[in-house]
């Protein structure tokens, strides 16, 4: 791998590949995270949109997605 340096191109170390294929991993991981997040975010507000129309009540979590 390279690096930029003042604009030239200069080989990476074997402990900066490391470091930087740490940072990669740790990014990906975080990514993943935040989306399962999201994902289970829009989950709950589906759910509790359908059970207002179908007039059933709504568990405490649901309830509390509802912006009034």
């Amino acid at each position: 791998m390279k690096k930029f340096v003042n604009g030239k191109a200069i080989d990476m170390t074997a402990e900066e590949i490391n470091e930087h294929e740490e940072a990669q991993t740790s990014a990906k991981a975080s990514n993943k995270i935040f989306d399962d997040e999201k994902q289970a975010k829009a989950d709950l507000r589906a759910s509790a949109k359908a059970k207002l129309v179908a007039g059933e009540a709504l568990t405490q979590e649901e309830a509390d997605t509802i912006v009034l």
